[in-house]
């Protein structure tokens, strides 16, 4: 009687097993262990490089099990093309974080929000309409009175450069140009930049975001968790969350407070914040409009500041050890502007190798090289391979860039590249983002890249540094790179020397 029984009861099984469709694979990836998958193999620092390896083994799309979390790691320009923007109904969503979203509070983020969010498009509208390529027209004079103030501060200590550029792209940031120009909250910031309090909340709020979202909490697979009591032994994750949501708020909160009171004072003082915060009728708006604008407008300095200085900071890096090119840019620019005045925006159209040097340098060093994650909202095939629903979809920007496929000698530094008849993939395809996450503020960053390095090459020599005894310091020796979200060159210095005796009359020296 037992043995019946027992078919009885394991038939439903075999029939189940035998009967069901059968399931795509997910794509190869490193060998996993019992239970924890490859949670012993995540790479603590400079991800991009280590993922880029394992794709010479397990090919351009790779899958990582923690737990019971996929992870789809895209190192090709065909992936991330097919998936992110061919594809970008399905793959524009943000995977949920516990940890962001919920302990630290970051659910309204414009960069953690859910594309299936309510306040998504709404978000959009809004830094498209303030961002877009007619509104960068009327930020113009903000941005060449900033670009003065950048240009003396490298003649007068080349070395303080990092400050210099953080009170340029942060200044640009906060107060840059709508009608007025005034981009977020018409804010001047105090130099050094190091002592202005919001420079200082941008700065703490770019540190603590890849604290909550890179290493790997438990929290994350068991939600449950997140019910244990902050004082509890094992809850370090709560302490951290805790500590992470004061800046993070603090970022978003203070100034939004701060334009609110200006705006009782200055109210003829047009901004991002003060055009949306009323409206026809010169009433305030609705405590949901007034969020969705809080959110907006800390979306266009945290978003804006620390990706354009990591540019400008890469072209110091590279210019400096790459002496012909620099001649070649600088030929152009005499050729074409002359000497005697700083170029303007309207003069770009007319120097293709200095735009072409642009594009190098996003392609040899992207500031966000594992670009912002993304997550598919349904079961998705692709190349044979199933893409589960809810799969964290990370795009390895660097590993794109580098791809020897599509950019012959990816690792030299070659501007000609991008000219000519025969030219390589535009890099502004990869660096700015995919489908419906494209960045909004990608029109305002290339204009602030290109003033400063075009005015840069105009009026500097720029070489690389020298030691006491005279010998010229290899500044790619010791060099290194931050992890996080966005990455930035380390440990290195340069030297500015004025290309003529009248050439910073334009800047007033």
């Amino acid at each position: 009687m037992l043995p019946i029984t027992a078919l009885v009861l394991l038939l439903p099984v075999v029939l189940w097993r035998v009967l069901r469709p059968k399931r795509l694979p997910l794509p190869p990836g490193p060998p996993k262990r019992f239970l924890t998958g490859n949670l012993h193999q995540l790479p603590k620092t400079k991800q991009w490089l280590t993922y880029a390896d394992w794709a010479k083994t397990y090919g351009p799309i790779m899958t990582l099990q923690i737990f019971n979390r996929t992870t789809i790691i895209l190192t090709s320009a065909k992936g991330v093309l097919d998936l992110l923007d061919s594809r970008a109904s399905i793959y524009s969503d943000r995977p949920r974080s516990w940890m962001l979203h919920t302990l630290a509070g970051q659910d309204a983020s414009m960069f953690g929000l859910s594309s299936r969010d309510l306040r998504f498009p709404r978000y959009r509208k809004m830094l498209v309409a303030g961002l877009n390529k007619r509104s960068v027209t009327k930020y113009r004079p903000e941005l060449e009175n900033r670009l003065k103030g950048l240009l003396r501060g490298l003649a007068e200590n080349a070395n303080d450069f990092e400050s210099l550029l953080t009170t340029y792209t942060g200044g640009i940031a906060l107060k840059a140009g709508f009608r007025l120009y005034s981009i977020a909250y018409g804010y001047d910031v105090v130099e050094p930049a190091e002592n202005d309090y919001f420079v200082q909340l941008i700065d703490k709020a770019d540190s603590a975001m890849p604290t909550l979202v890179q290493p790997f909490y438990f929290v994350e697979v068991f939600p449950f968790l997140r019910f244990l009591p902050k004082w509890f032994p094992t809850a370090t994750f709560h302490r951290i969350a805790l500590e992470k949501k004061k800046i993070l708020d603090a970022m978003v909160y203070v100034p939004y407070e701060w334009a609110k009171k200006k705006l009782e004072t200055s109210p003829s003082e047009p901004s991002f914040f003060s055009q949306h915060f009323l409206d026809e009728d010169e009433k305030k708006t609705s405590q949901e409009d007034a969020d969705n604008l809080m959110w907006t407008s800390g979306a266009i300095y945290s978003g804006g500041a620390h990706t354009t200085s990591s540019a400008l900071t890469s072209f110091f890096l590279l210019i400096s050890t790459h002496s012909e090119i620099q001649k070649a840019a600088q030929a152009e620019i005499d050729r074409v502007v002359g000497r005697g005045r700083l170029i303007n925006s309207d003069d770009k159209t007319s120097l293709p190798y200095i735009n072409a040097l642009i594009k190098e340098v996003l392609r040899w060093a992207p500031v966000a090289p594992m670009g912002l994650r993304h997550s598919v909202t349904q079961d998705d095939i692709y190349e044979g391979y199933l893409i589960p629903k809810g799969s964290m979809i990370i795009s390895n920007i660097w590993a794109v860039t580098h791809d020897a496929e599509l950019y012959s000698e990816p690792f030299v530094f070659n501007p000609s590249r991008f000219l000519g008849d025969k030219q390589q993939r535009d890099p502004f395809d990869f660096v700015f983002g995919f489908g419906r996450r494209v960045c909004p503020g990608a029109t305002l960053a290339e204009e602030t890249i290109f003033l400063a390095i075009a005015n840069c090459l105009s009026l500097f020599n720029i070489s690389q540094a020298r030691d006491t005894a005279g010998q010229e310091i290899d500044p790619m020796q010791g060099l290194d790179w931050r992890t996080g979200l966005v990455t930035l060159a380390l440990n290195f210095k340069f030297s500015l020397t004025p290309r003529s005796p009248d050439a910073l009359d334009a800047i007033g020296l």
